[in-house]
């Protein structure tokens, strides 16, 4: 199953639900919302910086990770970047696929 990590920003909206019902609540909610999807949480982790939280999961497919990014962004209260994971057996078959390609101004 691909793998995804979801890096999130809480609104002022979204920080206002985080401070009342705590981290562990929206961590079951995040949680709650990728296994009913089919998915799998790996790791979660809440972070101080740029982004406030990171969610390394298993989902189905890119059609089912748009919706769950559809579905959290449209509450108004996170934005939110998915990175599709690849391995290192993934870029190994990737580094031996032949493409053509013409740098610019060639």
């Amino acid at each position: 199953m691909p793998k995804y990590l979801f890096q999130a920003t809480y609104t002022t909206q979204g920080v206002a639900g985080l401070s009342d019902k705590g981290g562990t609540a929206r961590a079951e909610v995040v949680r709650a919302m990728i296994e009913n999807a089919g998915g799998r949480v790996e790791s979660l982790y809440f972070g101080i910086g740029h982004h406030d939280l990171f969610v390394s999961c298993e989902i189905p497919d890119n059609m089912t990770t748009a919706a769950l990014g559809i579905a959290a962004i449209s509450t108004g209260g996170v934005r939110a970047e998915v990175i599709p994971l690849i391995t290192p057996e993934e870029i190994d078959e990737a580094a031996q696929t032949p493409v053509t390609y013409q740098a610019a101004g060639k």
